[in-house]
């Protein structure tokens, strides 16, 4: 494992109180509402997610993460960049939580999803506001909300609805990291 590997581990497991109440009881939630039948986790980080919604599947490109997730007794699977180790059409929901914002390219990570989701899945993507996409030197593109709706457009997956989290406002969106843009998207 890379130092950088080890490094991203930790942070992730430094987390807040009040960050895991927000996401365990407010986030999540909001977002489990979206998907439906067989999930796929993009960026699966710590397990969060899987952990919260039954008959999910994790990846990353991280692998102590994924033996992290593992040794939680989580499906959690390594990828490399932009490829899904998954045939197509396995998955009815696809979540894409902050991981956009890292990807210079997204357009192969965006294909990959299109083709491993059945026709009419839905694809819930978050990215950082203002202050949380500054917040991190390795986020790369900043996806205000007709950025993200164009990138998503250009991969077929057609926009149903957006939410803000905790909810919308620009002063939050300024203030705090935490806030984010979630596009509920549905494939062609």
């Amino acid at each position: 494992m890379t130092t950088g590997n080890s490094a991203y581990f930790a942070y992730l497991k430094q987390r807040s109180i009040a960050g895991y109440l927000y996401r365990r009881f407010w986030l999540y939630p909001a977002l489990k509402r979206c998907l439906r039948g067989r999930a796929l986790d993009i960026g699966c980080g710590i397990g969060d997610m899987l952990r919260s919604r039954a008959d999910t599947v994790g990846v990353d490109i991280n692998p102590e993460t994924v033996a992290y997730c593992q040794s939680l007794g989580l499906d959690a699977r390594l990828m490399t960049p932009d490829v899904l180790p998954f045939a197509d059409g396995e998955f009815d929901s696809v979540v894409l939580d902050n991981v956009l914002e890292h990807l210079e390219q997204p357009a192969p990570l965006l294909a990959e999803i299109h083709r491993v989701l059945r026709p009419g899945g839905v694809v819930v993507v978050g990215v950082p506001g203002q202050r949380g996409y500054a917040s991190d030197p390795d986020h790369k593109v900043f996806y205000g909300e007709a950025a993200l709706v164009e990138v998503m457009a250009a991969a077929r997956l057609i926009k149903q609805r957006l939410l803000h989290m905790p909810l919308r406002s620009t002063w939050l969106e300024q203030r705090i990291s935490q806030y984010c843009v979630y596009g509920v998207f549905h494939r062609d």
